[in-house]
């Protein structure tokens, strides 16, 4: 046996015969059909598609013989591909380069062998169709024309599968990004549904809830919530659960704050996001949220506000369709965090702008502008309400006497003490100066009294008050401001008796 050489373009040759990625591939039918056309026409018992490999040759199809590997240096085409005509071996047992194979030898006795070969549009010989023959078989030139026309066949057949398969590709292609291009235009919409709630007056944790849920259901989470740490607190409130999710699933989050440990704990300080794959490798994985089949697991901080700090978190259990956490979930997540930390922060600032407007900056108390609301608001609800109006005896004196420091002192002390005696959902007001008014369910004017002589004692503790004169004035009586100017004329009414009374009680002076 006297092995082939390589031809001079080996290694352009292969990576030819490596473009139609063909080796190792299951039987096609217009390769078999094109061997048993080469077996009929050409009359012999055996006929092949060998594509020649870098140490092999393999079959495509066959006739007479199974397909298979056998070694590329003892090959007749190995020989053929060195020429660009058919190679014709008319009586192998002749031929110093084949007699001695096996296959010659022995069984089955091959004789004759005829082979063409496959050459590529680009030049390059990267198989044969060939027949052999046990018989001495003449080939004349209308049986090699006949398999150089089935061979270059054989070449077509190769390049429409190829141009198919790059044409699936392509159109496979084409529907994954049509697909992803669909994902993010739902994602953008989710986003822009997220910014949206982001603008509407809501609870903090119901707003962040909300958020949640549509960001859940968008990125095909199993699971989605609301970590919330609170003081030495965590608890975990469901925003979108997955319909049909397994009970045990369903009813983990709940019990997770009463068990040591976990990752979730750990991230109370995160100020990144963390994606898990696979959550069962992380070291800090309980063995019973890894048993309810939880494979990816998503946090995303959402800050941390006074005591209060929030982590968005999404899951997907190992039978979700999703694989791994994706760049464009990852973006989604991260801009809507971003959102939703920016609308929480936005909520404190402008709460806090809210809550100075409507507060007295020297007592706390609400202001004028606020009774105003309330009391627009206490007509509305229809319920009968009753109105104090409050000024404080004798502050001027302590004022002038004690210095408007003191007086500043009073003001808070009677304040806040009188706040403290009010049940829900009275609210007391501070009109300036020494004067308050009260708005409260329909309560007696001694019962008034009773609760305005606490924060009086109180006061007077401070300072040398004199007394608290009140005006009490009933829904029933008058509406908006006439009502406040009922009450208010009670008080001062009250008032000028009680300076009279003490004008009439100081001793006559003798000028």
């Amino acid at each position: 046996m006297i092995s082939a050489p390589l031809p001079d373009n080996e290694y352009a040759r292969l990576l030819a015969l490596a473009r139609y990625e063909i080796l190792d591939t299951p039987p096609e039918a217009a390769f078999d059909r094109l061997t048993r056309l080469a077996s009929y026409l050409l009359g012999t018992p055996y006929a092949f598609v060998h594509l020649i490999d870098q140490h092999r040759i393999w079959s495509k199809a066959a006739v007479g013989f199974p397909t298979g590997s056998s070694e590329r240096a003892s090959a007749f085409c190995a020989w053929t591909i060195l020429q660009d005509t058919p190679l014709v071996i008319e009586n192998i047992q002749l031929d110093p380069r084949f007699a001695d194979l096996p296959a010659v030898q022995g069984e089955p006795g091959l004789r004759t062998y005829a082979g063409a070969p496959l050459t590529t549009p680009s030049g390059h010989r990267i198989g044969t169709l060939c027949v052999m023959d046990t018989q001495l078989h003449p080939m004349h030139n209308a049986d090699l024309q006949a398999l150089q026309d089935l061979a270059d066949t054989v070449v077509s057949e190769l390049e429409l599968r190829l141009n198919n398969h790059q044409l699936q590709r392509e159109v496979g292609a084409q529907a994954q990004y049509a697909q992803e291009l669909r994902r993010t235009l739902n994602q953008a919409r989710v986003l822009e549904g997220v910014t949206s709630l982001m603008d509407l007056d809501l609870d903090p944790e119901y707003m962040t809830l909300s958020a949640a849920a549509l960001l859940g259901e968008s990125i095909a989470s199993d699971y989605a919530g609301l970590a919330v740490f609170e003081g030495d607190e965590f608890r975990i409130e469901a925003a979108y659960v997955r319909p049909g999710l397994p009970q045990e699933l369903a009813s983990l989050p709940p019990k997770l704050p009463h068990w040591s440990g976990g990752v979730t704990r750990t991230l109370r300080t995160a100020t990144t996001p963390v994606y898990l794959d696979d959550y069962a490798l992380h070291s800090g994985a309980l063995a019973e949220v890894s048993a309810t089949g939880i494979q990816q697991v998503a946090w995303v901080p959402l800050g941390t506000r006074g005591q209060t700090t929030l982590l968005l978190l999404t899951v997907r259990l190992q039978d979700n369709a999703v694989t791994q956490w994706r760049g464009s979930d990852r973006a989604l997540l991260e801009s809507a965090g971003r959102s939703i930390a920016s609308a929480l922060d936005r909520q404190i600032v402008t709460r806090a702008a809210v809550k100075q407007a409507q507060q007295d900056p020297l007592t706390g108390l609400l202001n004028r502008r606020t009774f105003e609301d309330d009391l627009r608001a206490w007509k509305t609800r229809g319920q009968p309400f009753t109105l104090a109006m409050l000024d404080l005896d004798g502050f001027k004196a302590v004022n002038d006497q004690e210095g408007h420091a003191q007086g500043d002192r009073v003001l808070r002390v009677f304040g806040s003490t009188l706040s403290a005696a009010l049940d829900e959902p009275a609210r007391l007001y501070r009109f300036g100066g020494d004067e308050f008014v009260v708005l409260l369910e329909h309560t007696e004017e001694e019962a008034v009294l009773e609760t305005v002589d606490v924060a009086f004692l109180a006061a007077r503790q401070v300072a040398g008050l004199t007394g608290v004169s009140v005006g009490v004035a009933y829904s029933h009586e008058a509406t908006g401001n006439a009502l406040l100017e009922l009450a208010d004329a009670r008080m001062y009414a009250v008032k000028q008796r009680r300076q009279a009374l003490r004008r009439a009680a100081l001793p006559e002076t003798v000028l």
